[in-house]
C-alpha cells in the first residue's frame, strides 16, 4: 500500500522548542539520512536568540539515531541576510539533496519584506553542518514561489516542486490572490530551474481546502505500473466572523515579535491538514484522501489545530515515516510524525 495506506501517528513530539534559539516558534521539518548513520532534521525557528531584532526565522538541525528522539545541534545552519531584500527576514523550509563530490545543497525559502515575493534560494555544505550561502536566486515566479522540495533524477538533474501564488495589484502585500497552486521546475544542474507550464495541482473550491496550500513532496514510481504520488498540506481559511490578525509576512512592522504575532493569526480560526494525491504520469493528478487531521481547536493532540508542511523519509519495505509542522490547542508549534502501516 506504501503512501496509500493507512497512515499511523507516533506519539508525542518529535522536536519542540528547547533552547533561546527556538523556544518561541518551530516548524517547516526537512529529513535526511546521513551517510555514516543515523538522521538530521532541520527545520525553521525563531526565538530569544535570533540574530537580529526583526529576524523572523533561521534554519537550525537537530540529530538522531532512530529517527524518533532527537537531539538539537549548537548554532545556526542558515541565518537570513539583512543586506538582501529577497532573504532579509526569514528562511524557511529547508530541503536538503547530495550533489557530486560528496557535498550537500539545500534549498529554501526566502522572505523579505512584506512587499517582497518569496523566493527559492540554496546552500552548500561539506557536513550539514557548515553552510555556505549560494549567490542569486534558484527560482522565481510572476509572483511567490515558496515550500521547496527537491526530487533529483539523476546524473545533476533535479526537479523542485513549490507553492506559486499569483496577485493582483497590491501584490504579497495586500493584493488578491489571483491564482496558486502547486508548481514544479526542472534543472539540469541543480542551480538554474525552468517553471514548467501551468500548475500540478491547485486547491478545490472546498472548505478544507479554502486557505491554498503550503507544501508539497512528490515521490517517483517504485516500480512498473506503479503512481506518482504527491503529499500536499492545505489550509482551511477562517470562518466570516471572527477578526483574523494580520500576521508579519504581510506587515513587516510586526517583526520584533514574529512568533506571538504569527501564532496569534495561525490560532484565529486557520485549520490544516496533509493530504495525498496520484498520478500515472506526473502531469494529471487525481486526488486520494486526508492522511493527517487533528482533532480541532479545544483539543488534544500535538496537532489538534495544525498539520502541514511534510517530509518524507522512505524506511524500505515500501514504509515511510512523514515529519511534520504541528500546533496544539495552545498554540504550540513543533515536529510531530506518522509512519504508514506495514503491508
Amino acid at each position: 500500500m506504501g503512501i496509500r495506506g493507512r497512515w499511523q501517528k507516533e506519539e508525542g513530539w518529535r522536536l519542540a522548542g528547547s533552547r533561546p534559539l527556538d523556544s518561541a516558534k518551530l516548524q517547516a521539518p526537512g529529513i535526511i539520512r546521513v551517510p555514516g548513520g543515523g538522521f538530521r532534521l532541520f527545520y525553521t525557528a525563531v526565538g530569544p536568540a535570533k540574530p537580529f531584532p526583526k529576524c523572523q526565522g533561521y534554519i537550525l538541525s537537530a540529530f538522531s539515531e532512530d529517527g524518533i528522539s532527537f537531539a538539537a545541534e549548537p548554532g545556526i545552519r542558515v541565518a537570513p541576510q539583512p543586506g538582501l531584500a529577497h532573504m532579509a527576514l526569514r528562511v524557511i523550509a529547508p530541503v536538503v539533496t547530495p550533489c557530486e563530490g560528496g557535498c550537500w545543497r539545500m534549498y529554501f525559502e526566502a522572505r523579505g519584506g512584506a512587499t517582497e515575493p518569496m523566493v527559492i534560494c540554496s546552500a552548500i555544505s561539506d557536513d550539514m553542518l557548515d553552510w555556505q550561502h549560494e549567490p542569486g536566486i534558484r527560482l522565481q515566479g510572476p509572483g511567490s514561489v515558496r515550500a521547496p522540495r527537491y526530487l533529483s533524477l539523476g546524473d545533476g538533474r533535479g526537479r523542485l516542486y513549490c507553492c506559486g501564488i499569483e496577485y493582483g495589484t497590491g501584490g504579497p502585500a495586500g493584493g488578491e490572490v489571483l491564482s496558486e497552486g502547486i508548481l514544479s521546475a526542472h534543472s539540469e544542474d541543480g542551480l538554474h530551474f525552468k517553471l514548467e507550464l501551468g500548475y500540478r495541482l491547485q486547491p478545490l473550491a472546498v472548505e478544507c481546502e479554502s486557505g491554498g496550500f503550503s507544501a508539497a513532496e512528490v515521490l517517483p514510481p517504485a516500480g512498473i505500473g506503479d503512481d506518482w504520488a504527491m503529499v500536499y498540506s492545505a489550509w482551511q481559511y477562517v470562518s466570516p466572523g471572527p477578526v483574523v490578525p494580520v500576521h508579519p509576512s504581510r506587515n513587516s512592522a510586526l517583526s520584533e515579535d514574529f512568533a506571538a504575532a504569527s501564532i496569534a493569526s495561525d490560532m484565529a480560526g486557520f485549520r490544516s491538514r496533509i493530504y495525498t494525491a496520484f498520478s500515472r504520469d506526473g502531469a494529471v493528478w487525481e486526488r486520494g484522501s486526508c492522511v493527517v487531521e487533528g482533532a480541532g481547536y479545544g483539543e488534544e493532540g500535538v496537532d489538534a489545530v495544525h498539520a502541514e508542511d511534510m517530509s518524507l523519509l522512505a524506511l524500505g519495505g515500501g514504509m515511510y515515516r512523514m515529519y511534520y509542522a504541528a500546533c496544539d490547542k495552545d498554540g504550540h508549534w513543533g515536529v510531530a510524525s506518522a509512519v504508514t502501516e506495514a503491508e
